[in-house]
């Protein structure tokens, strides 16, 4: 894929793509920003290349995690070598001013159940409904075998369900 084609296409892709980056980094926008700008750098300069193993959507994904995975973990060893002994505490940024009350409400409830989830429940259950890719395409991404991310999105859409529907009752 010659350069500005593969540009082009990312440019189509970016609001998805930051809706990705933002959910492998805990919500922390400021995190999501960094992560985006340096898969971008990646891809770039080369360092990422797409050899079309996969469709573009899936292999950027794959490029975002593992930015992100990186970024998380060098953090966490610098917050480590600082002896701070704080761990890494992400931001709930549900709401805003210009979100009506209700729809700001099941915005929040629906973080909190994701919440509870495992991290690979999150993942697939993002990539499945919010990203619309299939399973296939988000057990590559996730670096996981087709049979594990369907475990584990089937466990996540019962659970997900189930708190759901328990908070409505509250």
């Amino acid at each position: 894929m010659e350069e500005c084609e593969l540009e082009r296409e990312l440019g189509q892709l970016h609001g998805e793509s930051w809706g990705w980056a933002l959910a492998c980094c805990g919500r922390d926008r400021e995190l999501a920003e960094d992560v985006l700008q340096t898969a971008y750098l990646q891809i770039i300069s080369g360092r990422a290349r797409f050899n079309g193993g996969s469709s573009l959507k899936t292999w950027m994904f794959g490029v975002i995690r593992l930015t992100a995975r990186g970024e998380l973990r060098r953090r966490w060893l610098w917050r480590r070598r600082a002896d701070s002994g704080a761990a890494i505490d992400f931001a709930d940024p549900t709401g805003g001013a210009d979100v009506l009350m209700e729809e700001s409400d099941r915005r929040a409830r629906l973080i909190r159940a994701l919440n509870t989830l495992s991290r690979r429940q999150r993942e697939v259950l993002q990539l499945v409904f919010y990203h619309e890719i299939t399973i296939e395409e988000a057990a590559q991404i996730m670096k996981v075998s087709i049979g594990s991310a369907r475990t584990h999105y089937e466990r996540g859409k019962k659970a997900l369900a189930h708190k759901l529907g328990s908070e409505i009752e509250k």
